[in-house]
């Protein structure tokens, strides 16, 4: 078992994704002369007349839901060009700089913008671009306008070489549990469950020894389980994508933030299993789809069908460009 897991994990991709290769790509991207990418621009945005009207109206439809804008919202005098925008930055981590100057760099560098970076759990008062916003509250706020950010961390779609029939009947979870109280009630009324692997992963864990982890177990580890707890964290969990895009299920309570993979649009026991926010209903679900594996597998070939939509890099960069090109005309700004 521990070679399956060096060789699936090392050399079958079922891994994080590689951040050298990441930030050797976006330093060469912010070397190369902006003029040329702009110039360029109109030329992927007239890829959109040549797509069949279906593929029109879907795209359309996720320009839209990234970006809410409706009316010309002018930013604010202290709006910045986004020609300032530096690799060397104080104040933003160089994924949100590299992710969002992969899109900005088609743009004259006389526009300006309001930024968002970092795990947004809050609105905005003017139009921003950020990787997350609140789900419930940006329906009837249209600011925060959502762009694929820190992906090298978020986006990771591998091939699961386990069948969901093949893999326990169980759900996994490793974190930190000691000082959250939802995870604490789970580790403390659960632990001994047999449908229920969980060790706490914090350094300063309260709990006796054989409840803690101390070595990260890999994503194929957890590919073994049928079920994975995805748990939100700051903003949203970072490991939804990648369970969803495999033969296991992802088990989380309700949704409350979405980026760009759109986790508003996911439904609850289509897409991934809910539990209530407590988890004191785990059990019950997890035995529900263990007596109903049809229904557990239409889950999973739903989740992969969500995912797939994110596979077309063509695709994502006409609608990442769409996106931005639309905030840029809905806050009154010529392009």
């Amino acid at each position: 078992m521990v070679f399956q897991d060096i060789r699936y994990s090392v050399f079958g991709g079922v891994r994080k994704n590689l951040h050298l290769p990441y930030y050797i790509n976006g330093l060469c991207m912010m070397a190369m002369p902006r003029s040329w990418t702009v110039r360029r621009r109109e030329a992927i945005l007239r890829e959109f007349d040549r797509l069949t009207p279906h593929q029109q109206t879907y795209i359309q439809q996720r320009v839209d839901y990234y970006n809410r804008l409706t009316e010309t919202t002018p930013l604010p005098a202290e709006a910045h060009p986004i020609g300032e925008q530096s690799y060397i930055h104080k104040d933003t981590a160089s994924v949100y700089v590299f992710d969002t100057y992969e899109w900005n760099r088609y743009f004259p560098a006389h526009l300006k913008w309001v930024f968002g970076p970092g795990d947004v759990t809050n609105t905005f008062n003017v139009p921003t671009i950020t990787k997350s916003r609140p789900i419930e509250a940006c329906k009837t706020n249209p600011n925060s306008v959502l762009i694929n950010m820190d992906k090298v961390r978020h986006f990771m779609f591998f091939d699961d070489p386990v069948a969901f029939d093949k893999k326990q009947n169980q759900v996994i979870f490793r974190g930190a549990i000691t000082g959250k109280a939802n995870r604490m009630f789970l580790m403390d009324n659960y632990f001994n469950n047999p449908l229920i692997d969980i060790r706490d992963t914090a350094k300063d864990s309260t709990y006796p020894e054989e409840m803690r982890q101390h070595v990260e177990t890999t994503i194929y580890g957890h590919l073994k389980y049928k079920y994975i707890l995805s748990l939100e964290g700051n903003d949203v969990a970072s490991n939804l994508k990648w369970i969803m895009n495999s033969n296991s299920i992802a088990v989380t309570p309700a949704l409350r933030f979405e980026t760009w993979f759109m986790e508003g649009s996911l439904k609850a026991n289509e897409h991934y299993i809910e539990v209530k926010s407590d988890f004191s209903d785990v059990v019950e679900r997890i035995s529900y789809y263990n007596d109903h594996p049809n229904e557990a597998r239409d889950i999973v070939s739903n989740a992969h069908e969500h995912c797939r939509q994110f596979f077309n890099k063509d695709m994502e960069r006409l609608i990442s460009l769409m996106v931005m090109d639309k905030y840029f005309r809905q806050t009154g700004q010529t392009v």
